[in-house]
């Protein structure tokens, strides 16, 4: 863990930053592709599906605005050990659940996650702390190794999504008993977090500005805010629970192959994460978030008319060696934009309209395939990213960083 994990001059305390980040990926990997099939064996329904990841999504967007608004009162660290409690219990519950009503309520209160990044209260409350443990460029390289912490282990997680086929094939375990154990696991997962996050030094103990609200860099949180949400919203059409049910539909294929694409898709998603910190250094932050957004947009959209499985797959993997560049320099770009003080309000209020738009798109994408209408939320998502991008562009990039 020590050869090389943190960039020069990062603090001690990001290590263990990266490692819960590594361990929740690695539960959200599986969770995301075994999510509809879990709920399909349930007896739900494609809009079921649908509806119980809007809210979860909608859930984290209010948790997450809620640290945004009094997060600054309490310790983040007393934060981040009740958010892995609350992770505990969403696994226990889920695998004791079974009518839909109920899961859907531990959705929204809880910390389940059916996309491909983090969308959890975890997230401002983890990239405030990363955001003071370095600085200028080795802060983008810090953030650079926390999303490929989190694509890396999360491509694991989900070639684990094979596991409960597995078990009931060559073991002879029931399979509803074997998707039960994998919220076990997620739950068992959620208390090493916390065992982790005990050792997480207090905010009066680390050299940094006390968090305040949103002041001097309210309008460009606010316009970030309002571009990011775009975003989200078409990302929310194929977050990866949606994409693993149009596979599933549109393809028939098994749990173990759609596992194992997530698996090689989340391997490509690391080697362009640690490339982004490269390309930003000689194109900048905001050129990297643009142009290698919009082609993995237009890979995004071939796939959706596809002719057959193995086109449509590699299309997909196209799109995934370029689609999470951004998501480093995003996050590097809204730190290095607010002052120090700003930065645990600003990370919520960017990842609060994010989550609120992403959580309108499973339903609406749910609903859609359950109609028979197979290629649009991929068609939808692909168009409205592009748009996402110029506009990203027209706004800021006249804008110069502090750092």
């Amino acid at each position: 863990m020590t050869l090389r994990l943190l960039p020069l001059g990062a603090a001690p305390q990001a290590r263990l930053l990266l490692l819960g980040r590594a361990l929740r990926a690695l539960v959200d990997g599986y969770v995301a592709v075994l999510l509809p099939v879990y709920l399909l064996a349930l007896g739900q329904s494609s809009w079921q599906v649908g509806l119980l990841s809007t809210a979860t999504l909608l859930g984290s967007a209010l948790a997450t605005l809620a640290v945004g608004a009094w997060g600054h009162r309490v310790d983040s660290r007393r934060l981040l050990l009740a958010a892995a409690l609350l992770m505990a219990v969403t696994g226990l519950a889920f695998a004791g659940l079974s009518a839909f009503w109920p899961l859907l309520l531990v959705a929204f209160v809880g910390t389940l996650n059916p996309s491909s990044g983090d969308v959890s209260v975890f997230l401002p409350l983890e990239h405030a702390r990363l955001a003071h443990a370095a600085q200028g460029e080795a802060r983008t390289v810090l953030f650079a190794r926390y999303s490929v912490a989190g694509a890396l282990f999360a491509a694991f997680g989900a070639l684990a999504a094979a596991l409960p086929d597995w078990l009931a094939l060559h073991v002879g375990v029931d399979l509803l008993a074997a998707l039960r154990g994998m919220f076990v696991l997620y739950a068992a997962v959620g208390f090493a977090v916390w065992l982790l996050y005990r050792k997480l030094p207090q905010a009066h103990e680390m050299a940094q500005p006390p968090p305040a609200p949103l002041g001097p860099s309210r309008r460009t949180v606010v316009k970030l805010a309002a571009l990011f949400s775009i975003d989200a919203f078409a990302g929310g059409l194929v977050v990866n629970t949606l994409l693993a049910l149009w596979l599933f539909q549109r393809f028939d294929l098994p749990a173990g192959v759609v596992g194992l694409f997530f698996f090689c898709a989340g391997l490509l998603a690391t080697a362009s994460l640690l490339a982004a910190p490269h390309v930003a250094r000689r194109i900048g932050l905001l050129n990297t978030m643009v142009f290698t957004h919009i082609p993995s947009s237009l890979f995004l959209m071939l796939a959706a008319l596809a002719p057959s499985a193995p086109l449509a797959l590699g299309l997909l993997l196209a799109r995934a060696a370029l689609s999470q560049m951004d998501v480093p320099t995003r996050n590097a770009y809204v730190m290095a934009a607010v002052t120090p003080s700003e930065r645990t309000a600003a990370a919520s209020f960017t990842a609060v309209p994010r989550s609120l738009a992403a959580a309108l798109g499973p339903t609406l994408a749910g609903a859609v395939l359950g109609a028979g209408w197979l290629p649009l939320p991929l068609l939808a998502c692909g168009a409205l990213k592009i748009g996402y991008d110029l506009a990203l562009l027209a706004t800021f990039r006249r804008v110069r960083l502090p750092d």
